[in-house]
């Protein structure tokens, strides 16, 4: 059986900001793979280098060193045009504060109408009110929010919407940072359901980023540790959780208020 080639592919990545004595290397060797119906979660601090990650899965930074690599081919190497289109449909983003992102001044089916004439070419109200109401189906909304605008939504609403949006590219990578940090808790556990149903139904490669191991241990089938520019630990994501080996990783672990989780070291 052969093995399934990854969408994304950070290879022994390295990136360096600034020159001199003033130079920060955020990352350093960092290698990573995103595969279609598998979701990798990315765990950190602030600072730690994950975001740079993404930011370079996105193409949105250019790394130092190493290679960027989209459905085997050197990203590098891409010319414009059509072929940067297709990484934009293919590879979305929903991002931590879903407000920042939606336009205050539009309705909700302005917000998801966008992306669907972009990449699929509708056109008219009569043809795009039913893929509207689908994609607010698929993150359960119901049909008649499209005529709100974002103020008049809830926190998990507009995240929810905001999911909704990217999923209008019909896209095989989905790059979530820090989707639930914004929502009250109760809230946190149905987005990530949503994550997780996604992934199933569409054999989506889901990329979390999170400080927080208990969400990651929630959706992810593979955790990745990153502290000061490196990947520290790696492993399924029980495995990760229940035997960590790096110092760091269990510092992460002793930080979530289980009551049931193993306590290493005592």
């Amino acid at each position: 059986m052969s093995e399934i080639m990854p969408l994304l592919a950070l290879e022994n990545v390295t990136k360096t900001f600034g020159r001199g004595v003033g130079a920060v290397q955020a990352l350093r060797g960092v290698s990573l793979t995103l595969s279609p119906g598998r979701a990798t979660a990315l765990v950190g601090a602030s600072g730690s280098g994950k975001t740079t990650c993404a930011r370079m899965l996105m193409g949105l930074e250019p790394p130092s060193g190493g290679t960027v690599r989209f459905k085997g081919r050197e990203r590098a190497a891409m010319p414009g045009g059509r072929e940067r289109l297709a990484f934009a449909r293919c590879v979305q983003v929903v991002f931590q504060d879903p407000f920042a992102v939606l336009n205050p001044a539009h309705t909700i089916y302005y917000q998801l109408a966008r992306p669907l004439a972009r990449y699929h070419g509708l056109r008219g109200r009569a043809t795009l009110k039913a893929p509207v109401g689908a994609l607010l189906a698929e993150v359960g909304l119901d049909a008649g929010l499209m005529e709100r605008f974002p103020h008049q939504l809830s926190g998990g609403q507009r995240q929810r919407v905001n999911i909704a949006r990217a999923l209008a590219a019909e896209p095989e990578v989905l790059i979530a940072d820090e989707p639930t940090s914004m929502l009250d808790l109760s809230l946190r556990l149905g987005v990530l359901a949503i994550f997780k149903r996604l992934k199933a139904e569409r054999n989506l490669s889901l990329l979390y980023i999170t400080h927080d191991l208990a969400t990651a241990h929630h959706i992810a089938d593979e955790i990745c540790v990153m502290h000061d520019g490196l990947i520290v630990e790696r492993g399924p994501a029980g495995e990760v959780i229940a035997n960590p080996t790096h110092p760091y990783t269990r510092l992460l672990l002793a930080a979530v208020p289980d009551p049931d989780r193993p306590r290493h070291g005592s």
